[in-house]
């Protein structure tokens, strides 16, 4: 059985005031949606990427934990915050490989004991993190369509709903900001050649 929006919400803004007991009754609640979520961000990678989809969802939980005095407005708030979170493990990760490839001081472990993020993945993931990261420092709504759209995998209506804009807002943001991504990736390409 799905949760009304009313529960997740109500359990959400319980567990933003202290109540331990809401995030145990919530994790049950929104574990699909988490779990599709992952499988969206895990689709864009490498078909044998070594990192699991539950792991993905594992280490984002963990991130939510550590969230402070989060003041939730909605289910659409978390599972933006949800997406915005396994971007950045997944970026992460990308780090961690190309640190690892040029051996800046890392211990060494065997390929099996790592999660593997392929070179040229790495490479695009990197830019676009830092294409987007560009883009939300002159325009952070621009910037979360983009995370909820292409990473988190929501409609435009769901997209509106979390931004608390119209549709019609969502799909002008979505077309500027993919329009805007491809140039500075494309332009980043050509000055790193």
């Amino acid at each position: 059985m799905t949760p009304s929006p009313e529960e997740v919400t109500r359990l959400l803004v319980d567990w933003g005031n202290g109540d331990v007991g809401a995030l145990e009754q919530l994790t049950p609640l929104v574990y699909q949606e988490l779990r599709r979520l992952a499988h969206q961000h895990m689709n864009r990678e490498r078909p044998d990427h070594t990192l699991q989809t539950s792991a993905l969802i594992n280490e984002a939980y963990l991130r939510f934990t550590k969230q402070r005095n989060m003041h939730w407005q909605n289910r659409a708030q978390f599972f933006a915050i949800a997406s915005r979170l396994m971007r950045r493990v997944l970026i992460d990760y990308a780090r961690a490989r190309n640190y690892q490839k040029r051996g800046d001081g890392a211990t060494r472990v065997s390929l099996s004991d790592v999660a593997y993020v392929s070179e040229d993945r790495a490479e695009e993931l990197l830019a676009l993190d830092e294409a987007l990261n560009s883009l939300e420092s002159f325009d952070k709504r621009k910037s979360q369509v983009v995370e909820l759209r292409f990473f988190g995998g929501m409609s435009v209506e769901e997209t509106a709903v979390a931004l608390d804009v119209s549709p019609n807002t969502v799909k002008r943001d979505w077309s500027t900001a993919k329009a805007w991504l491809y140039r500075n990736i494309k332009k980043g390409a050509v000055e790193n050649r």
